[in-house]
């Protein structure tokens, strides 16, 4: 049975793991790869302390409950504007869900717990970088293209 849930600092190792499955897929890595120790102890730090909110899937019919999905929504404050008057924003990170659970609405599922979060705290726009394996879902929940941002490289 798969269970939808905040993710908590216990779950921080599976969580870890689960992040590197989906770097590895979402940016074509090959499985020899290894991530930096920057890199690695900056991600534990932020799901451990960052202004975010971070749910994961599990599945519980094998015994020990297993991370089979993922979703984080990173928390920003900029200076309001006319359209966003509260300046609480957001950017939705790191969608994804196993292949072998997948088209079973799990990521719907865990956006839409976040969603509900980020309603309760004032936020006012999500952003989110789109591969094309979730386009389809975003514009169906939603989501459209933003022609207005630019981005630098720093």
């Amino acid at each position: 049975m798969i269970q939808i849930r905040k993710a908590t600092d216990a779950d921080i190792y599976a969580l870890m793991e689960s992040r590197c499955r989906t770097m590895h897929e979402v940016c074509g890595f090959d499985d020899s790869y290894e991530f930096s120790a920057e890199f690695m102890e900056s991600t534990k730090e932020y799901f451990l302390h960052g202004n975010g909110t971070t749910v994961i899937a599990t599945d519980d019919s094998i015994g020990t409950p297993q991370i089979v999905g993922n979703a984080t929504l990173c928390y920003t404050d900029m200076m309001p504007t006319f359209s966003h008057p509260s300046g609480k924003r957001a950017h939705l990170m790191n969608v994804h869900v196993e292949k072998e659970f997948r088209r079973k609405g799990i990521a719907r599922k865990m956006i839409e717990l976040l969603i509900d979060e980020a309603k309760e705290r004032g936020v006012t726009e999500i952003s989110l970088d789109a591969t094309d394996d979730g386009r389809k879902l975003y514009e169906a929940m939603g989501w459209r293209a933003n022609t207005e941002a630019m981005a630098k490289d720093l």
